[in-house]
């Protein structure tokens, strides 16, 4: 797959993944759905997050910083888009819970953290 349609694919997708993300917000009321509604809300708002930060960050590493091959900016840039959206869903998660607090978010926090250094170094050729 080149470039060039890997964007237009992600970018096409992150848009539905967006539009089915406002059709959940209208059509399911939070005081009375189930599990269902609220997994669907979190599901949608995942997907397209990590869409939307893969994208901004692939152009930021190829249009910036320029010293990586695109293959690594691409699968860098969505590694860290799932990180990123992984921990802006569980801080509203923790938040609709009432589960929120400084330590919760530091702990979240070390743990993303010590996956993106894990997945980072992970060389499965050694």
């Amino acid at each position: 797959m080149t470039l060039k349609n890997y964007l237009i694919l992600m970018s096409v997708t992150t848009a539905f993944i967006w539009g089915i993300f406002l059709f959940v917000i209208n059509a399911i009321n939070p005081e009375t759905t189930n599990w269902v509604g609220f997994a669907l809300f979190y599901a949608t708002l995942f997907l397209a997050l990590s869409g939307t930060a893969a994208i901004v960050g692939f152009f930021f590493r190829f249009k910036v910083l320029k010293k990586e091959m695109v293959y690594n900016s691409v699968k860098t840039a969505f590694r860290q888009s799932f990180i990123f959206s992984l921990m802006i869903t569980m801080i509203l998660y923790l938040l609709s819970e009432n589960l929120f607090s400084w330590f919760n978010l530091i702990l979240l926090i070390i743990i993303l953290t010590l996956i993106e250094f894990l997945t980072m170094n992970y060389n499965p050729k050694k």
